[in-house]
């Protein structure tokens, strides 16, 4: 952990991924917490994803509201990466409340009132967010008061370039359809990512559940927002599902009208909402000791090396994985305050954005699979040590490169599992892929999928979940970086 960045003391690290680390600091002048977000050093001589951490900057210092993140500085450090210094979200994530306590209609009308506030500013700017999920929505305690702020726009692009984009990118459950489709765009793609939101906080599930941003791009008529358990008035359900419409045209023309809308079919059935609308999280306010501190005079322990990881198959493939543990290389935490960790292996070439829990033995430094001269990319991680023994019924991913120029007639089996899903063919962001799942099993769901990413290289994921949409969710956020 550096003692500094520029002239900001690091307290902590909060958060990381592929792409950043995100670190806790003061700014002693004006004595202050800050979060100082710093490019990763294998990307500082990418110049695109140099120019889009830049971008992400210039777009958050066009905005001035309390519903969206905002940058007081940026700089460089002394080996050329570039760094931003934000405002502090000192109360979690959305992704965080969610996955706790929920929240009541009320809470749900709050966050899409301030959200759609933000939003609203952004687009009187100029600019779309492109990735609005729970993970993008911070909580900032103010005086006392939690507030909603949109965060993270490391997709956010300038109407102007986006009305000519053709790049695909995004969160396939919360994307818009022209989005996955990769057609130009316009604010309507950020409503469709709010009413998306909107209905995951009401309805206590996700509208969608899309496996890929091709099944993002058409996805059908969510299914009704009300259960017997959860119901809501047909004004909520009309309002809701006119933000989901697939086509843009039908949508609600921007942020303040469907939050209107919304306010009105919703406010008679949630109430008045008191103060503080959402509990402030004590714990979540500790700044944490400055880096100096030691525990009787003991400095603290390093992080646990991962461990070794043996045991693969990978059907007419024949690949066996071998994982070493040298030290913990490419493994980086997303602490970020969303219930997630992401990792990274030692080349840089791949990561995986999985639950907090799965990352309790990892493996990063690549494996060899049969036909290849040498160690090939790899990362694997898990909730156990065996977790990708057949009969175990603990969590985990693996993804891994090995040579070949077409996808495999057949994917690995699992006669543990009581059912097995057909081959599903599919041509999507890092290319042509073929995905079974088996349900049934005894540790819920395991999902193969092989992409041939490369005309030489595919990519082989496994996924042992205990629930479908956890599964898809690991298999969203699978990358490759430079190929």
């Amino acid at each position: 952990m550096p003692a500094r960045l520029g002239r900001y003391a690091v307290r902590r690290r909060i958060g990381a991924g592929a792409f950043a680390t995100v670190w806790l600091a003061y700014d002693e002048q004006l004595d202050s917490p800050v979060a100082v977000k710093v490019l990763a050093e294998n990307w500082s001589e990418d110049l695109a994803v140099r120019q889009r951490f830049l971008e992400e900057g210039r777009f958050l210092r066009k905005v001035e509201s309390p519903h969206v993140v905002t940058v007081y500085d940026a700089g460089e450090l002394d080996d050329g990466r570039p760094y931003l210094v934000m405002s502090y979200a000192d109360q979690g994530t959305l992704a965080d409340r969610l996955e706790i306590d929920g929240l009541t209609p009320a809470q749900a009308l709050e966050v899409v009132r301030e959200i759609g506030a933000g939003l609203q500013t952004l687009h009187e700017r100029g600019v779309l967010h492109r990735d609005l999920k729970p993970a993008n929505v911070l909580f900032r305690s103010i005086d006392g008061r939690v507030r909603a702020m949109v965060a993270d726009l490391g997709l956010g692009k300038s109407m102007e370039v986006s009305s000519r984009l053709t790049v695909i990118a995004g969160t396939p459950s919360f994307v818009a359809p022209e989005q996955a489709q990769g057609e130009p765009l316009d604010r309507r793609a950020d409503l469709y990512s709010l009413a998306a939101l909107t209905y995951l906080m009401l309805a206590s599930r996700a509208a969608f559940s899309h496996a890929s941003l091709s099944a993002a791009a058409a996805p059908g008529p969510p299914p009704p927002l009300s259960t017997p358990e959860r119901p809501f008035p047909p004004e909520v359900e009309s309002v809701v599902a006119r933000g989901l419409a697939a086509d843009r045209e039908q949508r609600w023309p921007d942020a303040a009208s469907y939050v209107g809308a919304l306010e009105s079919a919703l406010g008679p059935l949630a109430g008045d909402i008191g103060e503080p609308w959402l509990p402030l999280d004590p714990h979540l306010t500790q700044l944490g000791a400055p880096p100096s501190i030691k525990v009787d005079d003991t400095p603290l322990p390093e992080p646990t090396p991962p461990r070794r990881v043996r045991r693969w198959l990978l059907g007419t493939v024949a690949a066996v994985v071998v994982l070493a543990a040298s030290g913990v290389g490419g493994y980086v935490v997303a602490h970020r305050g969303d219930p997630e960790v992401t990792v990274t292996d030692d080349e840089s070439s791949i990561s995986v954005t999985v639950p907090r829990a799965w990352d309790r033995h990892v493996a990063t430094d690549g494996w060899r699979p049969e036909g290849a001269d040498g160690d090939l990319p790899a990362v694997s991680l898990g909730t156990a040590g065996g977790w990708t023994d057949p009969q175990s019924g603990a969590q985990g991913v693996f993804a891994g490169i090995l040579p070949g120029d077409e996808l495999p007639a057949q994917l690995p089996q699992h006669p543990e599992c009581g059912q097995a899903g057909s081959r599903v063919p599919d041509n999507g962001q890092l290319g042509p892929s073929a995905t079974v799942v088996y349900s049934d099993c005894p540790g819920g769901v395991t999902v193969e999928r092989v992409i041939q990413v490369t005309e030489d290289q595919l990519l082989w994921v496994q996924v042992r979940s205990h629930d479908r949409g956890t599964a898809n969710r690991v298999l969203d956020d699978v990358a490759v970086h430079g190929m």
